[in-house]
């Protein structure tokens, strides 16, 4: 065999082996990061993985859905789970993927998710809920709630997408890129550096939150440990995301709903106004209103406002 050949294998042989090495760093940093907001979580057996829950108090249930992220997990809620549990039965858990619960190889859908929703209540809680969802998440929900309407009583929305974002169907590029990130070594390396610690917090910083002294060390922790745990397999549900394979045209489904929709929107979020604008427009008996001075995570940045909104609208 030529040199140049087998000294061009060998490099290339090498620098396989140092990504591969890179990435197996990442996993075991973050199983074995020290978790200040860990609680232990109850577990629901699904048929595509263990789903990864909390349950709080007494009263009527309220499920709180975080958004639909790998990053992101229930500890989105951890500053309003203790209050709602005071007078509520409080659910919030991992969606598959992201979190605590697990992270299978597969295609990840809207669909999907408004499956894993509606078995979560009928076989976990049992019986009709209010819910409160974040961002993306707040569109399966919608459908979930026009497809078994008889689970949902009202349904809280916090900065959901809007819906010209949510209606983008996969394009070539799209499923071309999926296919590289769900590659073993290569793709996990392109995920690993997306969703660096550095990118994280800028992301916490820039979309987030309006007030990034709020950014606490052990929410930046949460978020990269759910991002990297069970070896960055949350790959799989971010190449989905990315592709567009979890969006899906929601309007028709807000026109048909009869049940109560409150929207809460952060004043520092992008486009708020023009978002509750057009979720009116599809249904005119929703309801909004924003908290002064957050971004995309009011519940976070300012729980006590957040509280106040809730109860007027759960308690209405």
């Amino acid at each position: 065999m030529n040199k140049k050949v087998i000294n061009t294998v060998l490099i290339g042989g090498a620098a396989i082996a140092a990504i591969y090495g890179a990435n197996k760093l990442i996993a075991f940093r973050a199983s074995n990061r020290h978790r200040d907001n860990f609680e232990a979580s109850k577990i629901m057996t699904w048929r595509y993985g263990n789903i990864s829950y909390i349950k709080k108090g007494k009263g009527s249930p309220i499920l709180l859905i975080h958004d639909l992220n790998p990053a992101s997990s229930r500890v989105e809620w951890d500053k309003i789970i203790s209050k709602l549990s005071k007078t509520n039965t409080v659910y919030a858990l991992d969606l598959l993927g992201c979190g605590d619960s697990e992270k299978p190889n597969m295609t990840y859908t809207n669909y999907l998710y408004v499956q894993l929703l509606t078995d979560f209540i009928k076989k976990i809680i049992g019986q009709k809920t209010d819910v409160i969802a974040t961002g993306d998440s707040g569109s399966f929900t919608i459908m979930a709630c026009n497809m078994n309407p008889d689970c949902f009583n009202k349904i809280v929305l916090v900065n959901p997408t809007d819906i010209i974002t949510l209606s983008k169907t996969p394009g070539k590029r799209n499923r071309i890129m999926k296919k590289v990130l769900e590659t073993p070594i290569f793709g996990t390396s392109i995920y690993n550096m997306i969703y660096s610690e550095k990118n994280i917090i800028l992301g916490l910083k820039q979309k987030n939150f309006f007030k990034s002294h709020l950014i606490s060390n052990s929410m930046i922790n949460e978020y990269y440990v759910s991002a990297h745990n069970e070896e960055s397999r949350g790959k799989f549900l971010y190449s989905s995301i990315f592709s567009r394979y979890t969006n899906i045209n929601i309007a028709h489904a807000l026109k048909k709903l009869n049940h109560s929709i409150y929207i809460i929107e952060g004043t520092q979020t992008p486009m708020a106004d023009q978002i509750i604008e057009t979720y009116i427009e599809m249904n005119p008996s929703i309801e909004a209103t924003y908290i002064e001075n957050t971004s995309r995570l009011p519940q976070l940045e300012k729980p006590e406002s957040f509280l106040s909104q809730l109860k007027i609208f759960l308690e209405s």
